[in-house]
């Protein structure tokens, strides 16, 4: 099992680096005019090549973990974004080969490689499988959602793309600032992966003693603390004191350790965007602007669309239908307004109401594209603070 695991880690590796290498060949296709036609050059066909080879890259880490753990690796944090991420670029593939674009390639790829980088702050030791998830039903749902999420993701390319290209820079305006915080949200995302990675780097712990609801638990942080548990003790020697303790109104069981790395998250982030922004002298958004010159707004906004009219439907199924079935042999019912469930149905409403406006109201061009925009918030937050912050039936993952 350990070799197994060791071609798995490997394996990942290699396509985190295949899509980098493939960024910067997509990145070189900025100013060539192939990015307005379906024919593309050399070096837009080399960067595509090696995105599909650090795909099966990826696909083999599936395979071997799953020989290695004996389920499908879908069943934690890490192998669910793992997996996620590897959804994205399939579905970015396959999108590439219908219209041919290669700026998509430049964003797409870039948040594939968040997803992965966010998934290695996890545990990625593979653990027993608690009884709600020895069922095949999981597997199904568990993966039919990655992958119409790994669609709709598409759109979200394609709509910032759309507005980085058409809202004007030159002024101060809503529009302008909106879409600059979206650019903002990502640098926070960044700042997190970069912290967590840091400090894993040197296997900084800190233990805190508090009591939740009258038992004694202990809180391993892998973040100094800036925000300690309310009433915890630290009892870890030679490590940062806490700034102050968490709030009293803040529940759950790791709130403490989750609110630290949400201070963390906005620290490193917000300092990593000014430091950007000092170099570039200018917004985020009006730099990266001036790149995409060649785009053609109609295109993306088709590829928008149809990111969505694919990705919802097979969203459907994984998310409410297949979801409901597993709940039904897990827990015996099939809806409890558990929280994961709740943003599920609100995330299925959005992208319903984003199909509705686009077809009966003729929501084209930049309104669709904040639309998407928005829906990858939604599914953003269903995955990180419904999954991490919420208590609830999906705790264990």
């Amino acid at each position: 099992m350990e070799s197994l695991l060791n071609t798995s880690s490997t394996m990942l590796f290699t396509a985190f680096i295949l899509y980098l290498v493939a960024t910067f060949f997509f990145g070189f296709t900025i100013k060539d005019k192939t990015n307005e036609h379906r024919k593309s050059g050399f070096i837009g066909k080399l960067a595509i090549t090696l995105t599909i080879i650090g795909f099966f890259a990826q696909l083999i880490y599936f395979i071997t973990r799953w020989m290695a753990s004996g389920h499908a690796p879908v069943s934690n944090m890490f192998e669910f974004v793992t997996f996620l991420g590897m959804c994205l670029v399939l579905a970015f593939i396959i999108i590439y080969f219908i219209y041919r674009i290669n700026i998509l390639g430049l964003f797409a790829l870039p948040i594939a490689m968040i997803f992965i980088a966010y998934a290695s702050v996890f545990p990625t030791e593979i653990a027993p499988l608690v009884p709600s998830l020895k069922s095949h039903w999981l597997y199904i749902h568990v993966t039919t959602v990655a992958l119409g999420s790994g669609i709709l993701f598409i759109s979200f390319v394609a709509g910032l793309i759309y507005l980085i290209h058409e809202v004007d820079q030159h002024e101060r305006t809503l529009r302008t600032v909106s879409l600059e915080v979206i650019l903002y949200i990502i640098f926070l995302l960044l700042g997190f992966i970069i912290i967590s990675t840091i400090y894993s780097s040197m296997n900084y712990n800190a233990s805190f003693e508090y009591e939740l609801n009258g038992k004694p638990v202990v809180a391993n942080y892998t973040l100094p603390a800036i925000a300690a548990p309310n009433d915890g003790t630290l009892v870890t020697e030679g490590v940062m004191e806490p700034w102050f303790e968490t709030p009293s109104w803040m529940q759950g069981a790791d709130a403490g350790r989750k609110f630290n790395s949400v201070i963390w998250s906005f620290f490193t982030g917000t300092l990593l965007y000014l430091l950007t922004r000092l170099v570039l002298r200018k917004r985020v958004g009006a730099a990266i602007q001036p790149l995409l010159k060649h785009v053609k707004p109609d295109l993306v906004d088709e590829i928008n669309y149809r990111s969505v009219a694919i990705g919802f439907p097979v969203f459907t199924l994984g998310g409410l239908i297949f979801a409901a079935i597993w709940a039904q042999e897990a827990w015996g019912r099939f809806w409890g307004w558990d929280p994961k469930e709740v943003w599920a149905l609100i995330t299925w409403f959005f992208y319903a109401a984003y199909l509705h406006l686009r077809l009966s109201r003729g929501w084209h061009g930049e309104k669709s594209a904040w639309l998407a925009v928005i829906g990858f918030g939604i599914i953003l937050f269903n995955l990180i603070v419904v999954n991490l912050v919420l208590a609830g039936l999906h705790s264990y993952a």
